[in-house]
């Protein structure tokens, strides 16, 4: 009988009864939140854990307990230097992880920003596209013949992707006027459409690729969101929920954010979340872009599956960073 998850599943309800021991798996952003859970959940079953972060020392500190609840059931947790606003560091690491040669089961893509002021990385992009996503997609990218037969990439997106479609003419916001919540739409859409467009070219040898979306979750990341903001969206998703005779919005606690992660990375069928959206442990389904965003407690806007769509970004994508794969 296959074991069905939701909303409320943690990463130990998803890994119950699941052995990880001689599993290799990147997780980029372990200095907090989502990303020390992910790393714990599957270190704690037993998988050497390679956890990638900018501050290494606030990730020595942050993931103490990953290394305890390692050691108790044979994994492990190594930690390597990342900054994605910065593509020297992505090389660089990237680099360093080719030099090992050491293959990877899993590549979770987990570390990210959210809403940030106008800002700009170290190769002058947008500081949401670029972090959020061009730092992953050279980094993924170039270790890609390190993931063994058989593996999957993860890419942490968001319901926020429905804000806004990528813009693949002004993706830095030159001649648009910059809002932070459409920057970072169009950046979780890019997370979408980067494992639409990666499940493609890599399926043919067993590789597989999904984007996910956590849920609700209170962490570092809406650091530079105004709490009358969040208060003022919330208050809009539960009238919203009232009028479909629903009850009010929950926040999810850090296990059951992190659960789709661990589902979608090694407990999912590889058939049925390869090239997909996932969330609350399942595939997503798709919603018409004339739904409105608040209305709407599950599911993915089509342009973010759309594979002409994610074939336009990837070509954008190797332009920007100037480099091909």
């Amino acid at each position: 009988m296959v074991e069905v998850f939701g909303a409320t599943s943690t990463t130990e309800d998803v890994l119950s009864g699941v052995d990880l021991r001689g599993k290799r798996i990147l997780v980029t952003g372990v200095s907090a939140g989502l990303g020390v859970e992910t790393a714990r959940s599957l270190a704690a079953h037993g998988a050497h854990v390679v956890g990638a972060a900018r501050d290494l020392a606030k990730a020595e500190n942050a993931t103490a307990q990953v290394r305890k609840d390692a050691a108790d059931r044979d994994g492990s947790l190594e930690l390597v230097g990342l900054d994605l606003a910065n593509l020297e560091s992505v090389r660089a690491c990237a680099d360093e992880l080719l030099a090992k040669g050491e293959p990877f089961d899993v590549v979770i893509a987990n570390a990210g920003v959210m809403a940030t002021p106008l800002g700009h990385t170290a190769d002058g992009f947008e500081t949401q596209f670029g972090t959020n996503h061009l730092g992953h997609f050279v980094l993924v990218n170039r270790i890609a013949r390190l993931i063994r037969a058989g593996g999957r990439l993860i890419n942490l997106s968001s319901s926020g992707h429905r804000y806004s479609n990528v813009d693949l003419e002004d993706p830095s916001f030159e001649h648009t006027p910059y809002d932070p919540f459409v920057a970072y739409g169009r950046s979780k859409t890019a997370n979408i459409l980067f494992a639409v467009a990666f499940d493609k070219r890599h399926r043919g040898h067993g590789v597989r690729a999904a984007a996910v979306h956590p849920g609700g979750i209170r962490t570092e990341l809406d650091r530079h969101i105004d709490s009358s903001r969040i208060e003022k969206i919330v208050e809009e998703i539960n009238q919203q929920l009232a009028a479909q005779g629903k009850g009010p919005f929950q926040w999810k606690t850090i296990p059951q954010g992190a659960a789709t992660s661990v589902w979608a990375a090694v407990v999912a069928r590889a058939d049925e979340m390869g090239g997909q959206y996932c969330e609350n442990c399942h595939v997503g389904h798709i919603v018409p872009d004339h739904v409105t965003i608040s209305a709407i407690s599950e599911g993915v806007r089509g342009y973010a599956l759309d594979a002409n769509n994610a074939e336009a970004l990837w070509r954008k994508s190797e332009e920007l960073v100037r480099e091909s794969f």
